[in-house]
């Protein structure tokens, strides 16, 4: 097999804006440069009509770890920041999409839409309450991911 087979071609990340996140993203724009792939960041929305007492608990709840962005426009400018990381990191055809819906659900949408070959997550997980409540995006969509996952050690 030649080395541009085993290439990714398309590769998905996902980011909320923390400084976690866009490690993950660095970390996918150095991949995407070297294999010659485009890189689809892409950031999960609420919308803005979302349950105001369901938003203000989740906030209660993660409080400086509160990332979920309210809204496309917040996520817009999530996501062209990302790109901007990407870029310095090495990727050179890169797009942005911001996605209504939870994160796992936008992200693994977004690699069936891409047909992507790999998916890059962080491996920032939600422990206790916090993780009960939204979940632990890099366990999910490992587990539910129909291409390859790269989990980047994103903390500490």
């Amino acid at each position: 097999m030649s080395d541009s087979a085993n290439a990714y071609r398309t590769v998905v990340v996902g980011t909320d804006g923390s400084e976690s996140s866009l490690r993950a993203v660095a970390r996918a724009g150095m991949i995407a440069g070297a294999s010659g792939a485009t890189l689809v960041i892409a950031c999960a929305y609420l919308p803005t009509e979302a349950d105001d007492r369901e938003l203000s608990r989740a906030q209660d709840v993660l409080r400086d770890e509160a990332y979920q962005i309210v809204g496309s426009h917040p996520a817009e400018d999530t996501v062209r920041t990302a790109a901007e990381r990407a870029q310095k990191a090495g990727a050179t055809t890169v797009r942005t999409l911001a996605v209504q819906g939870s994160p796992v659900e936008a992200l693994l949408d977004v690699v069936r839409r891409e047909d992507a070959d790999l998916l890059v997550v962080g491996n920032r997980g939600l422990a206790g309450i916090k993780g009960r409540l939204l979940g632990s995006v890099p366990a999910d969509a490992t587990r539910r991911s129909t291409c390859d996952v790269l989990v980047v050690h994103t903390t500490g």
